[in-house]
């Protein structure tokens, strides 16, 4: 967190789009945890050290394309005769992508079992990777598990997100108008419109419809989070409505659900808070901010990307002005 409010002092008072430098803070710490340590460097001008094999932005744009693939609509999935074509091109770049894929991954993992081989009977597993590597070479599993597992997981987990004046996660607790503001934020725009499908294993009764065993079950966060019998003046940013009100979103309070509720509730929503809370907090905390030029707040488009998830149709750009002393941005 340092790092990154270090790297955006120095784009004082020149336009950003936020979201760049959002995404490459996500990717840098769980890729970390995913992988155990640094395999990019911070940008493509850095030299790339012995453990680094891209850059930090070439990775992002690498998750990006495979967020795309996922949400395409090829031709060729629902008619059959002219996929050979490949008309929309979709499946070259899968070819592509995976061909980048598969160069990082055996990058890593050769470092993980060079790692292991090296420590012997004294190795612990310290990361994602080693617990992975170290499940297929189990022979007792009941489950066979292949690279190519390894490969989709360790995708999986990373696209499915340090001493200063910075906010802590100690602090967190104390700022509960930051936590109204994240509540708000979740309620009037969810990361995914609907959560993921689920299945009724047996008849049930909800909210008067009959609900038959087998059926495929969509929850609708959006519709919720906008409903008029649930939220006074659904359509307004209010965070305030949150103060004072005991409603979390941890899958107990049925309005406010952006993880998902019981058994298949996000396994990583506790991280996605505290980074979302840290990152947010220190930049406000950090700098003032301002729109560019002579943008005006009614000007800005909240209107949101089609997609498995529902980003900003237009990313935020905006201007920020140091409002700490100078040496509490060193590293």
């Amino acid at each position: 967190m340092r790092a990154f409010v270090s790297r955006l002092h120095g784009l004082s008072g020149k336009p950003v789009v936020l979201k760049n430098h959002l995404v490459c803070l996500s990717l840098s710490i769980i890729s970390r945890m995913v992988f155990g340590k640094k395999h990019f460097s911070v940008s493509g001008d850095d030299q790339l050290g012995s453990n680094s094999i891209m850059s930090l932005p070439e990775f992002q744009e690498i998750v990006d394309e495979v967020l795309l693939l996922n949400r395409v609509l090829n031709i060729g999935d629902w008619i059959p005769w002219p996929d050979f074509l490949d008309l929309q091109g979709y499946v070259k770049r899968m070819k592509a992508l995976k061909k980048k894929l598969d160069r990082f991954h055996d990058h890593v993992f050769d470092q993980h079992k060079r790692k292991k081989k090296e420590l012997a009977k004294n190795f612990v597993p310290q990361d994602m990777v080693d617990l992975l590597l170290q499940l297929a070479d189990d022979p007792d599993l009941d489950f066979k598990l292949t690279y190519d597992h390894l490969r989709g997981l360790t995708l999986d987990l990373i696209a499915g997100g340090t001493d200063t004046a910075a906010v802590e996660e100690k602090d967190i607790p104390h700022l509960p108008y930051l936590d109204a503001i994240m509540k708000e934020t979740m309620r009037k725009h969810p990361v995914t419109s609907l959560l993921p499908p689920h299945l009724a294993m047996e008849n049930c009764e909800v909210a008067e419809y009959d609900i038959q065993k087998g059926t495929r079950v969509f929850v609708n966060l959006w519709s919720i989070g906008r409903d008029p019998s649930l939220w006074e003046q659904p359509e307004e940013f209010r965070p305030e409505r949150f103060l004072g009100r005991n409603i979390d979103v941890k899958g107990r309070s049925f309005e406010l659900l952006p993880f998902g509720a019981g058994r298949r509730m996000c396994p990583g929503y506790n991280l996605g808070l505290k980074m979302d809370q840290l990152s947010i907090a220190n930049l406000l905390q950090a700098f003032n901010w301002k729109l560019p030029d002579n943008t005006k707040v009614e000007d800005l488009s909240m209107e949101e990307a089609s997609g498995l998830t529902t980003p900003r149709k237009f990313p935020l750009v905006a201007v920020m002005e140091p409002r700490l002393p100078l040496h509490l941005y060193k590293i």
